[in-house]
C-alpha cells in the first residue's frame, strides 16, 4: 500500500476541495488503496477502523433486513468518503460497505480522522456539507424507490454510477442491480431491455455500457437531478 504523494493528482473531489495547505497537511496519514469489485469494506456491527476517499471507485451502502434481504440506501463515489459515522462520533457501522465499482480509493486511519476534525478546521466543514448531500441522495432515493418504476430509477442509478466511474462501460450484474434497487432479476432484465431498445445502454456478460447519456438524463426522473445538484452545490 503506497502512501500518497505530493505530486499525485487529487482524484476525490472531496479532498481537492481543501486548501491546499491542509490537504498537505493530511497527506502523511493518507494511503493509496485497491477497492476490488464485490468486496466488503465494512459490515453490519463492525468497528470501523478507516474511512475511504474514493477516486475512481465506488462503495455501495447496503442496509439488511432482518439478516436475509439486502437494499442500497446510498452510494459513495470520488464526491465523498466511505465511513461517515466516523467523522459523527460513532464508532460501529450500520450499513455494509460495499465495493460497487472496482478502483482506488484514499484511506485513513479513523483515529487521524477524528483528530483532524475534531476542533473544526476546512475538511470538518466540507464533512458537514457533505453529511447533508448524503442525507439528500438516501431520502430522494427512498421516495423514488418507492413512487417511481423500475425503469425509471435504473436510469436514475446508472447515471449516477456513470458520474462516479471513468469511462462509459462498467461491470454490473442483474443479482446486483437487483439488490441496489430493490427489485427482482426479472424486474431488472425488463428494466435494461427497455432501454436497450431505446439504444440508450448495452449490457452483455455482466457489463453496462451508456449509449446514449442525455438520453438517459431524459428517461431519468427528477430525482436524479436533485442529488447532483446538491453534491454539486457543496463541492463548488
Amino acid at each position: 500500500m503506497a502512501s500518497a504523494k505530493n505530486n499525485q493528482p487529487v482524484m476525490n473531489r472531496l479532498l481537492a476541495a481543501l486548501p491546499k495547505k491542509e490537504y498537505q497537511r493530511l497527506l502523511p496519514e493518507l494511503e493509496s488503496v485497491p477497492l476490488i469489485f464485490g468486496d466488503i469494506i465494512f459490515e453490519p456491527g463492525d468497528r470501523l477502523r478507516h474511512v475511504y476517499f474514493p477516486d475512481n471507485s465506488i462503495v455501495s451502502l447496503l442496509s439488511a433486513v432482518e439478516d436475509r434481504e439486502l437494499l442500497e440506501v446510498g452510494i459513495v463515489g470520488n464526491e465523498g468518503m466511505a465511513g461517515l459515522p466516523v467523522f459523527m462520533g460513532v464508532t460501529t457501522s450500520r450499513t455494509r460497505g460495499l465495493v460497487q465499482g472496482a478502483g482506488s480509493a484514499m484511506r485513513m486511519k479513523a483515529a487521524a480522522l477524528r483528530k483532524e476534525t475534531i476542533n473544526g478546521g476546512a475538511l470538518h466543514k466540507l464533512l458537514s456539507r457533505y453529511s447533508h448531500a448524503l442525507l439528500t441522495q438516501i431520502s430522494q432515493s427512498a421516495a423514488c424507490n418507492r413512487f417511481h418504476p423500475i425503469s425509471v430509477r435504473l436510469a436514475r442509478w446508472l447515471l449516477m454510477t456513470h458520474d462516479r466511474v471513468e469511462g462509459d462501460e462498467f461491470r454490473m450484474t442483474q443479482d446486483f442491480l437487483s439488490h441496489m434497487l430493490g427489485g427482482t432479476r426479472e424486474q431488472i432484465t425488463v428494466a435494461a431491455s427497455m432501454l436497450k431498445k431505446q439504444n440508450l445502454i448495452d449490457y452483455s456478460r455482466g457489463r453496462i455500457k451508456i449509449l446514449d447519456r442525455a438520453g438517459l438524463e431524459a428517461a431519468s426522473c427528477k430525482c436524479y437531478r436533485v442529488v447532483k445538484d446538491e453534491y454539486d452545490n457543496f463541492l463548488s
